[in-house]
């Protein structure tokens, strides 16, 4: 990997690196490598906590994810992460694992992911990887299996603090973790196509097409606004948990709305406006407050790139 990183490259392929996820970024959204954990992912473990948080504030898994295999959704993941690793690396734009912002993302990601398991025990068997990519954009993601990415510019624009990385991470891995992407998908085959592919995509029959599909559905995919509000309450519950403040949600958005000024109204978006998800963080704090008063805080604090 170069040691350069260009935080302004202007990467090959850029509708890559613009859509590969569920442009959420809270508007709008994908760390580890085999070095970060020196004892592989079992080596991360959660303390146990009393509270169930917000464990009952979601529904139960949608039947539509049964039309698509997990296994398949991420496999396609994996290779479409991969592919957008390797043309940011062809552009110096990947960030080097010495980079102070990989190190700061990867710390947090560390405590945020034991807790995972909790919300989906497939997570158990994800290969974690977080990387920083050097785009100006104002996005995050989680693919399918745990694969994230952070652009430079949301760290730097809105001057993150860890809190607040850590809730826009907590948020970005709800959305694999509650498996939105195979939900989507498995609504656009009962909708849109025959019931022949719905038996390949059951392994009933040729299946590499459809992976192959997967994938570049994967970078174009919108998450719905119902998506987006479980999303923000998995989230609370997961940054809470590792020890990050959740009140920190407030002013996350406030910085989000900020940036984002003459974005459409909400009832023309497929997110929550702004006003409505700081509503709707605060009215559950107190659930997940208890939750961040007994988990251990982090050892050590970051700072966001100079601004």
């Amino acid at each position: 990997m170069s040691t350069e990183f260009h935080t302004d490259a202007a990467v090959a392929a850029p509708a890559l690196l613009h859509q590969a996820g569920c442009r959420c970024a809270l508007h709008g959204r994908r760390l580890f490598t085999g070095a970060l954990l020196a004892g592989g992912a079992a080596a991360l473990t959660a303390p146990a906590l009393a509270q169930d948080g917000l464990k009952g504030e979601v529904g139960r898994e949608s039947r539509f994810t049964k039309l698509v295999s997990a296994e398949q959704i991420e496999n396609a993941a994996r290779q479409q992460y991969a592919q957008m690793l390797q043309e940011a690396a062809s552009q110096r734009a990947l960030g080097p694992d010495d980079h102070p912002q990989v190190r700061r993302l990867r710390a947090i990601a560390q405590r945020v992911i034991p807790y995972a398991e909790t919300w989906n025990e497939r997570a158990k068997q994800w290969k974690w990887e977080v990387n920083l990519i050097g785009s100006k954009q104002l996005n995050a993601f989680c693919m399918p299996g745990g694969k994230i990415a952070f652009y430079f510019g949301i760290l730097k624009q809105l001057q993150l603090s860890d809190d607040e990385v850590a809730m826009i991470m907590g948020h970005e891995m709800a959305h694999a973790l509650r498996e939105h992407a195979r939900e989507r998908m498995g609504k656009g085959v009962a909708t849109q196509v025959g019931a022949g592919v719905v038996s390949a995509l059951l392994g009933l029959g040729n299946t590499g097409n459809q992976v192959l599909n997967m994938g570049s559905q994967l970078l174009t995919l919108k998450f719905s606004r119902e998506d987006e509000t479980e999303a923000d309450l998995v989230g609370l519950d997961l940054a809470a948990r590792s020890g990050y403040d959740p009140r920190s949600g407030v002013s996350l958005w406030n910085k989000m709305m900020e940036a984002n000024k003459g974005a459409p109204p909400q009832f023309l978006s497929t997110h929550p406006s702004g006003p409505t998800r700081i509503k709707d963080i605060e009215a559950k704090l107190p659930k997940v407050l208890p939750l961040y008063e007994q988990a251990q805080r982090p050892p050590q604090r970051f700072s966001p790139p100079a601004a």
